[in-house]
């Protein structure tokens, strides 16, 4: 077993039941220590609402050697990189139109064929419809590949929405706090870099939350049934807030792909 010192943010926890000064995320950056069989990787699909906790995760899985392919990231890459499939696809995103599954599976094929493990990348954002996971599922058998577990990071709506519309960060540092719990030390004093100067999101509307939330669990729905029927599907209990506790519970799943 290696371990590995882990460094990242801990968003929007202050939900959790305890004093203020125990919160993991005081300090806006905390050290932890996570034991792991590096030899051992999987291919993995993250799932999970905004605000779910799954982003973290999935930053603490990259400081192992984990890949992550986001859609997102693939898009604005190839359109900064200039090539020909870059330029059509800047004009499809110009003009407002959503981005073909074809050009998609193009961009993620380009990826997975370039990769020099066979395990050990996680797919976030990708599959959003059936269409795409049968699409994905041909993709995976034509580079050899195969996808051990789905994972979705489960958290009520009615936290997410505490979450994120509690939310505000410091415009010096970007450290970020929450109104309904995890505070600043002192009032209106920054606890990283001590800045005075605080401000939120213009999408961090209930409304706009709740929509983007309706949004996930219509698409996420058939998807997680896809799944199911290959028996890879897992949930994590996100209502916690704390990022070590998700990460267990996603370690012990990684213990069962092993067994």
């Amino acid at each position: 077993m290696k371990k590995t010192n882990i460094y990242y943010g801990i968003r929007n926890i202050g939900l959790l039941n305890m004093d203020n000064d125990e919160c993991p995320c005081k300090k806006g950056l905390k050290k932890i220590d996570i034991k792991y069989d590096s030899d051992k990787k999987f291919n993995l699909i993250f799932m999970g609402a905004p605000g779910s906790g799954k982003g973290t995760e999935i930053q603490i899985l990259q400081k192992e050697g984990y890949t992550k392919i986001s859609t997102g990231d693939l898009l604005r890459e190839e359109v900064n990189s200039g090539s020909e499939l870059g330029k059509k696809l800047k004009k499809i995103m110009d003009s407002g139109n959503l981005v073909s599954d074809d050009l998609v599976i193009k961009l993620i094929d380009n990826i997975l064929s370039k990769l020099e493990s066979k395990n050990g990348f996680i797919l976030d954002g990708f599959p959003r419809t059936i269409q795409q996971a049968k699409k994905l599922d041909s993709l995976l058998k034509k580079n050899k590949l195969k996808i051990h577990g789905v994972i979705e990071i489960k958290t009520p709506d009615e936290l997410i929405i505490k979450r994120i519309t509690g939310r505000y960060v410091c415009v010096n540092c970007g450290a970020t706090y929450n109104k309904f719990g995890n505070k600043p030390e002192v009032d209106g004093v920054c606890d990283v870099c001590q800045g005075t100067e605080f401000k939120t999101r213009s999408d961090d509307t209930e409304e706009i939350v709740k929509k983007r939330l309706n949004t996930y669990h219509s698409e996420a729905a058939p998807i997680i049934k896809f799944y199911k029927k290959q028996n890879i599907f897992y949930t994590v209990d996100g209502s916690s807030g704390e990022a070590l506790i998700t990460d267990q519970q996603v370690r012990n799943i990684l213990k069962e792909l092993i067994i």
